[in-house]
């Protein structure tokens, strides 16, 4: 018979697997058959593997995806353009590690958003630190930063994340101060950490986007010379999948 006070030890040790595994073999006969070492690998499973999926979780939520998405229910059929082999090399996040970028490219509704999110996900159950973020708002965010004199502080932390997404990178013409900004948090990050673009703009029109020719030199470079590209093709995703298409 198990005694509380060594429920409650184990609780206070937060070992909650454990505890709920060592319940599970004291009211399993099945579980006498096995040896000590047996039963004691086995609550050291249960325990290391919730603590990893508890891990995961919390990467998940720091990083702010606006979708549940997973490379397992990725799209990819010949149409959209995509070849599985640079997806399953991706899934990998190995360029992750090697402080590469990606840029997922599409038209508007082509599920950029999607893929950029499901490889999000991939790198947290790699253990990396992720965090998405709309590029318009990170814009916001900097400008505010700024005023209130916490700008430094905010730039080491976008830093610290082992990959960072920047959605609807460029929708808008960006100012010289914003060109600025974003260059800041790139420079940071160059050779150091990894990147993830998603854009419907094509990066032979980034140029024309960015004011000032040395700043857009100096993004460009930072951004395209190291890294994979996936160009989505079809139809809008939201097309395809809205409830009211005939």
């Amino acid at each position: 018979m198990l005694t509380q006070p060594l429920l409650e030890k184990l609780s206070a040790l937060k070992l909650s697997g454990f505890r709920s595994a060592l319940e599970e073999q004291s009211q399993n006969p099945q579980y006498a058959e096995l040896s000590f070492e047996e039963r004691l690998g086995l609550l050291v499973d249960v325990e290391t593997t919730r603590r990893k999926n508890s891990r995961l979780q919390r990467r998940i939520k720091a990083a702010h995806f606006p979708l549940q998405a997973t490379l397992q229910d990725l799209d990819l059929s010949p149409s959209r353009g995509i070849k599985r082999a640079q997806i399953l090399e991706l899934a990998q996040a190995d360029w992750v590690q090697r402080h590469l970028n990606t840029l997922v490219l599409g038209a508007t509704g082509a599920g950029k958003t999607y893929f950029a999110c499901a490889l999000g996900r991939t790198a947290c159950e790699a253990e990396f630190n992720v965090r998405y973020v709309r590029t318009s708002r990170l814009l916001q965010t900097l400008a505010l930063a700024q005023a209130d004199g916490s700008y430094p502080q905010l730039l080491r932390s976008f830093a610290r994340f082992h990959l960072l997404i920047l959605d609807d990178w460029l929708r808008d013409p960006l100012s010289r101060s914003q060109a600025k900004d974003l260059l800041e948090i790139i420079d940071d990050r160059y050779g150091r950490s990894a990147t993830l673009i998603a854009t419907q703009v094509p990066v032979s029109s980034w140029h024309e986007r960015i004011p000032d020719p040395t700043l857009s030199d100096a993004v460009l470079d930072r951004l395209i010379h190291n890294a994979y590209r996936l160009e989505l093709l079809g139809d809008s995703m939201r097309k395809t999948h809205s409830p009211l298409k005939d």
